[in-house]
Formats: C-alpha cells, structure tokens, sequence
C-alpha cells in the first residue's frame, strides 16, 4: 500500500455523516498552504478559482492538461489528500472522461467530483443515462489504476433549477449505482430541504455554502457529511484585487490592503 493508497483511505473516513468534512476550497499551490496551515483535514479544488486563476471561464473551458498540472501543483504543496473539481471531466466521450481521472490520479488526487451540468447551450443538466456512462468510466480508470478514489457526483438540479428533491434523489441513486461514492447538491442549504436529501440518498451528502448559509454545527446537525466553500473564497480574493485597484486608480489611496497577509508569514509558509 503506497501513500497515495492510504491517503485515499483516510480521505473516504473523512465522509461521516453528522460530523461535516469541512473544505476551503483552493485554486493554486499557496490557497492550498494557507489552507493547510489553517487546520484543514484535506484539500480541495475549486474549478472555477482554478479556470480564473489561469485566465480561463469556469464551465468546461479549461484544457485537462492545465487542470492536471495543476492538480500536480497542489498535491506536492501539502501533505493532505486532495480532491479535484473536474468539472463534467474534460471531455466529450468516457473514454476522453477515462483519460482525465487516469491522468489526475498519476497526478496524486485522491478525490474527484464530477458536474452532470452542460455548458454547450442544450439541456441544462445531462441525460441520467449519459452521466451513469461517465461515471462508470471515472470508477473504471481508478480501480484501473489501483486507487479507492472517492467519486463525489454533482448534482446540479437545485443550481440550474432543473428539479427539486425528488430528481436529485433519483439522480442520485443512479449514479451510486454507477460508481459514486458521495453526492454533491449544490445550490441550497435550506435546512428542511437539505434534511430530506439526506433521508432520501444513502451516501455521504456535500453541500455548497456561502454567507447567509447555515453554520457547520447546524449543517451537522441535519446529517451534512461533507461542506464545500467552493468558488467564493477565490471570489472573495479577487474582490479585494479589484477594490485595491479601483481605490489605487480612484481616491489614490490604499486602504483596501488593510489587513493583507503578512509578508514574512506568506513567504515562510510557502518554504514548505
């Protein structure tokens, strides 16, 4: 059993439901540090800090040879497991599909999650037949390659308003029968619907916050096994780069910096 194999491992422990595996998502090597050293548990990406921070839109625009290096990146920049946001996999056919989780894996990642949403104009979420396709080719590749990857399906009815509770539990079930070990409904945190998913689907259950959403303990609570901060925190981060730039060009002055990262601190805890 090499690392990677027992990181995978711990990171599937890390799904209990009531007790929420908590993820700041981050977009680069040192989001990912800062993270670490703030007490995280693992490491994941969010593809959309990941696309932007490359110059790309989020929505299966990036190629899988920059999402993998820098999947690559993160991984050797902490010592925890990683899971990567592979969009709906970076590719048009499940052998394309295949070919990225093979790649992601060589990469290190020990967790993926994988969108059933489309982003080329059609129907806003994939046939369920479609996705059960890809997924079984996500499971495929890792079991190929000698990896218990945890498979969070994305569900996304709530976020493209594409069914309510009972598609996303019926998609649900069909894609753990395809080989997915979590769900991952993004798009509400309201308590009385979060509690029936978590009734209706028998896995691990992640959700999306933000503010105005409910507190971890409360999320616990309700049987939440995993939250993902996703996008906002990278959101949040280019906010203040546009503040400061528009204060700089603006009033001429710099107040937006006020309580920056300090510069010894950062540059320490990049050393490794």
């Amino acid at each position: 059993m090499n690392d990677q194999h027992t990181r995978a491992l711990h990171f599937r422990s890390l799904h209990v439901p009531g007790e929420p595996l908590v993820l700041v998502n981050a977009w680069d090597a040192a989001s990912a540090r800062i993270v670490a050293a703030a007490g995280a548990r693992a490491v994941a990406t969010t593809s959309a800090g990941v696309a932007w921070s490359l110059g790309a839109p989020d929505g299966d625009a990036l190629g899988r040879e920059a999402a993998v290096d820098l999947v690559r990146r993160v991984v050797a920049a902490v010592p925890l497991p990683v899971t990567a946001d592979i969009e709906s996999g970076y590719g048009d056919t499940v052998d394309e599909v295949a070919a990225t989780v093979r790649a992601v894996v060589a990469a290190g990642a020990v967790g993926v999650n994988v969108e059933d949403a489309r982003h080329d104009g059609g129907a806003p979420l994939r046939e369920v037949a479609d996705q059960c396709a890809r997924l079984a080719a996500v499971r495929q590749a890792a079991d190929h390659a000698g990896v218990p990857l945890y498979v969070n399906a994305r569900i996304d009815t709530f976020l493209r308003g594409a069914g309510g509770v009972e598609e996303t539990v019926a998609r649900a079930h069909a894609y753990l029968a395809a080989g997915a070990d979590g769900v991952f409904v993004p798009g509400t945190v309201d308590p009385a619907t979060v509690a029936a998913l978590v009734a209706a689907i028998p896995a691990p259950l992640n959700v999306l916050v933000g503010p105005g959403a409910p507190a971890v303990p409360e999320l616990a609570r309700l049987g939440v096994a995993r939250i993902s901060l996703g996008s906002s925190v990278a959101e949040a981060a280019y906010a203040v780069a546009r503040r400061a730039a528009e204060e700089a060009f603006g009033a001429g002055t710099y107040d937006a910096l006020v309580g920056a990262f300090d510069y010894g601190a950062l540059n320490d805890l990049m050393r490794g």
